[in-house]
């Protein structure tokens, strides 16, 4: 690392800005074993589903190469593709260099989007020459608080392929560059609505890579079929995203970029990694796949073997399947790995492999390497802008680069109820595809295993004078492999659940969870000075619901809530999400088929005639209406205005903002169900226009002050 004097802040690699808060704390999830069991289980579905040797032959391998690439680009938000606008490429500056001059640049990959980055070209030229895109890792350089961007820490690079007869382009990252955008949106910034949106900033980096490309290829000193890219660890893995998604890389050296899946998740890697290391996991791929869209372009994977966030186990794992796709085209020499001594550290055995790969296969150069890298400029010789520009959109870029799903407008209702089951067969084929597609399959055993313990919880004159002959019946069950849960019913001591009439399925969060354990505890007089409002209210809605004849009211609190709520700091939660993120599904999105396992449970212990009804509390009111999306409720589905997303704080489903609107679900729910609303919520706008309608074929809206 090179010392500056002065006050200039040098903050290196992403072992240091993403992975240096968690370096020193426990990766492993010993404190929750089930959930960990269950990680366990989702990577080892997910190993089994994506192994490359699945591909006997090289014509099997090219039928699915169009359709994975396909699905990488949407997992990246790039389906469509941006508009290629003008890129209003500027050279704000030039240094000199006896072999080389240095050009200050800057383009927009869309309009607002700035990539600041240098451009290094050779003074001895017989014609256009290969050009390498240097993408940066997590290591920036601020002085006096302005940013000179990553590359300023990765400028030997430049100054290395420039010296040795390369045009080679440095960008900076969108968080770590002069313009600081974010990388961290639900590692630090609780922006969970990435995953709704269908976002991810590794989405902006490969947009912005193939913005350079196309920069690179209007250059008259550039040859533009020989192109290459590398960069180390975050730019390691943007190097990974460009060569699977564009031809037009013909040699790539991703460095410290890409592990298995089991790594992030079982071993716990994420917790190092912030979110542009990662697509939107939608179709459940492990990350040999992303390398085996390369084959059979030349790819030198490269890595150190004491690398704490990329272990060497999984990036040779990697090395492994991929070799098989290579072997398929008959080119395993187009396919190098290298493993030398180190930490996660811009070594220097790493630059001379990676160089002499470059050279063999852009330059068809054998010979050995006798220039090593150097930096030969201050940051302040580096810097593009002299002021930030006003039309920037780097900051926000996170809320437009993947469309939101526009609000359904009153114009569209007559195609809906034209043929309304079409309609409703493409939602469902979405929401299978795109937000729940982790659910688990074949369940057809769910009668036969329903409840594998029965518990009389409590029993007695606990639910005060009013209510002495009711007992709490404990039902436990899996809702899926390694993933124990249980539902309470209440009812009256002579009526057993499975005698009942009716039953009143009540969806907790935290906050009612609490308020429903004081209640087990006594603590549920609703005139005490000492019960808390939401106490009073919950025991207010359970005693009311007791009151009708052969009713039993059932509670339950899905995975991670309540009852089920995961041990850990705000941090860790923070990390058990990111793992499910990674996995292809959100927490959110598995508590939803949690409570259809609930309903189905319920079901079988009182038979297919009993009136279930769903009431959600708290802000489990989307989780709800997305049930009555597929279980049918006789008695109803009833939730708050109050417990129905308002903003990007609400429950969150893989990919629902980008692809079904709020209103969309609900309209979807009352398909099969009617469905009552207490409060004002324009999550019924539709659903209220819909059931209007002389053709709807449906449940009834009602609309409660």
């Amino acid at each position: 690392m090179k010392v500056v004097s002065g006050s200039l802040l040098l903050t290196f690699m992403t072992s240091w800005l993403c992975a240096f808060p968690c370096m020193a704390a426990d990766w492993s999830l010993t404190d929750n074993p089930q959930l960990a069991a269950f990680f366990e289980e989702e990577v080892q579905r997910i190993e089994r589903r994506n192994s490359l040797t699945q591909y006997r032959t090289l014509e099997e391998w090219n039928a699915a190469k169009p359709r994975l690439r396909q699905q990488l680009f949407e997992m990246l938000g790039l389906d469509p593709l941006p508009e290629r606008t003008d890129l209003e490429a500027e050279v704000s500056g030039v240094a000199e260099h006896e072999e080389f001059r240095m050009e200050r640049i800057s383009f927009q990959s869309m309009p607002g989007l700035y990539v600041s980055g240098n451009l290094y070209i050779p003074k001895k030229m017989d014609g256009p020459l290969p050009a390498v895109l240097y993408v940066c890792g997590h290591g920036n350089v601020k002085k006096d608080g302005i940013s000179y961007g990553s590359k300023a820490s990765y400028q030997r690079h430049g100054g290395w392929f420039a010296r040795n007869g390369y045009v080679c382009l440095v960008i900076d990252t969108l968080q770590l560059g002069e313009i600081e955008g974010i990388h961290h949106g639900t590692y630090r910034y609780n922006r969970w609505w990435w995953n709704a949106r269908g976002y991810t900033p590794a989405g902006v980096e490969a947009w912005n890579c193939m913005r350079a490309l196309d920069y690179l290829q209007s250059r008259s000193e550039v040859d533009g079929s020989r192109l290459g890219v590398t960069g180390r660890s975050g730019g390691g893995a943007y190097s990974w995203w460009i060569a699977a998604l564009d031809d037009r890389i013909q040699c790539a050296v991703p460095v410290a970029g890409i592990t298995s899946m089991r790594n992030h998740v079982a071993d716990g890697c994420v917790e190092g990694h912030c979110d542009c290391m990662y697509m939107v996991n939608t179709y459940g791929w492990d990350y040999a796949v992303v390398a085996a869209l390369v084959a059979p372009r030349p790819l030198l994977i490269s890595n150190t073997d004491k690398d704490t966030i990329f272990p060497l186990e999984g990036v040779v794992d990697i090395h492994r399947q991929v070799r098989h796709i290579y072997r398929l085209y008959g080119m395993p020499e187009h396919l190098g790995l290298q493993i030398t001594e180190g930490p996660h550290k811009d070594t220097q055995e790493l630059h001379v492999h990676a160089f002499r790969w470059m050279n063999r296969f852009l330059r068809k150069d054998e010979s050995m390497i006798s220039k090593l890298v150097e930096d030969f400029f201050v940051p302040e010789q580096l810097r593009v802008f002299t002021a930030i520009p006003k039309d920037e959109r780097n900051t926000t870029i996170d809320e437009v680069f993947v469309p939101f799903r526009s609000q359904p407008s009153a114009s569209e209702d007559a195609g809906i109820l034209a043929d309304l089951p079409r309609w409703e067969q493409s939602l469902l084929e979405i929401l299978r595809d795109k937000c729940f597609a982790a659910w688990p399959e074949n369940r057809s055993d769910w009668q036969a295993t329903a409840v594998s313990l029965r518990e009389t919880l409590k029993s007695g004159p606990f639910w005060t004078s009013a209510f002495p002959e009711h007992v709490v019946s404990r039902l436990h069950f899996e809702s899926q492999p390694s993933v124990p849960l249980f539902v309470d019913v209440i009812h009256a001591k002579n009526v057993p659940p499975a005698k009942v009439a009716r039953i009143h399925l009540l969806a907790v969060d935290d906050l009612t969870w609490s308020a429903y354990e004081r209640i087990l505890a006594g603590q549920n007089d609703a005139d005490s000075s000492t019960s808390t409002d939401d106490v009073s209210s919950v025991f207010r809605l359970i005693q009311g619901h007791l009151k009708e004849s052969g009713s039993a009211v059932a509670v339950f609190s899905s995975r991670g809530i309540g009852a089920q709520k995961w041990k850990g700091d705000e941090k860790k939660q923070i990390q058990i999400q990111r793992r499910f993120q990674l996995l292809g599904m959100t927490a959110d999105g598995m508590r939803v088929w949690d409570l259809r396992r609930a309903l189905q449970i319920l079901r079988s212990e009182a038979g297919d005639e009993v009136n279930l009804s769903l009431q959600a509390l708290g802000r489990q009111g989307l989780l709800a209406i997305c049930v009555g999306i597929y279980e049918r409720l006789p008695g109803g589905l009833f939730v708050d205005a109050a417990s129905l997303p308002t903003d990007d704080t609400g429950p969150v489903i893989l990919n629902q903002q980008r692809l079904i609107h709020v209103q969309e679900l609900a309209a979807l729910a009352l398909r099969k169900n009617a469905i009552t609303v207490r409060g004002d919520s324009p999550l019924t706008d539709l659903s209220r226009r819909l059931t209007e309608a002389p053709q709807w074929t449906g449940g009834h809206l009602t609309l409660e002050p």
